[in-house]
């Protein structure tokens, strides 16, 4: 049977990118995001949101370009794969897993080049062709 893992975001960031490097100096950036789902109240009939909160993590040169040009409170668009880490917890021993999202692209969504947002040309896109 095939299978399809793809992921497609976009909500504001629950806090600054966290930036750190492996030995190897692989660039490793950590983001939460915020996306609101918006529905009517089958009871009340009026119209909530219910944000979800992710963990997003982007490798490379486009988690550093991602963590120059983001913080708190900015929109972002992500586009990725779902991954589920698993381990065992030192302190309980129990099993312990995460399901999170790698982020392969992202592009500049809201606001003008005056709050920092778009790039010029062609939408603001942004995907640098090496990782």
């Amino acid at each position: 049977m095939a299978s399809f893992n793809k992921v497609i975001l976009m909500g504001n960031l629950t806090r600054d990118p966290e930036m750190r490097f492996t030995q190897n100096n692989m660039a490793i950036c950590n983001i939460g995001l915020a996306v609101n789902r918006r529905f009517k109240d089958g009871q009340t009939g009026e119209w909530k949101e219910e944000p979800t909160f992710i963990d997003v993590t982007i490798f490379g040169k486009r988690g550093e370009a991602f963590a120059q040009h983001h913080s708190k409170g900015k929109p972002a668009f992500i586009e990725g794969s779902l991954r589920l880490d698993t381990w065992q917890d030192k302190e309980t021993g129990g099993k312990r897993s995460k399901l999170y999202v790698v982020g392969d692209n992202w592009e500049f969504v809201g606001g003008g080049r005056g709050s920092g947002g778009g790039s010029g040309g062609g939408g603001g896109e942004y995907a640098p062709a090496s990782a």
